[in-house]
């Protein structure tokens, strides 16, 4: 069973992927309402797999993958992202990001992404 830590700032969101993928298989082991607390869980949780929304509070998903790749250069990070922000998402993958979903997405298209981590 695969281990996810959950990053966004919105309740909701996280409550969606946590919900989805828990029922799917997937432990999830923790939960960040910001890239920074999430760099800091991350270096204690040690999941497989760690998901950025990109616009968050304090530190955005971009700052917080740099710094989690720092600590383990294979992390498998599945970056979330809003319409419209697709040049963010290719500079994320460019970064090290192992995947990607546009939000909103349903449980299908978020299986299929995190299947082909």
């Amino acid at each position: 069973m695969k281990k996810v830590l959950i990053t966004d700032d919105a309740a909701f969101m996280r409550m969606s992927l946590k919900t989805m993928l828990a029922k799917n298989g997937f432990e999830i082991v923790g939960e960040a309402e910001n890239g920074a607390i999430a760099v800091e869980k991350y270096k204690v949780l040690k999941p497989d797999i760690i998901t950025l929304d990109i616009t968050m509070p304090v530190m955005d998903g971009l700052e917080a993958l740099k710094h989690i790749r720092d600590v383990d250069k294979n992390v498998k990070v599945m970056m979330i992202s809003s319409m419209g922000q697709e040049s963010i998402v290719r500079e994320a993958v460019m970064t090290g990001a192992t995947g990607f979903v546009i939000k909103p997405f349903n449980e299908e298209t978020l299986l299929k992404a995190f299947n082909k981590l």
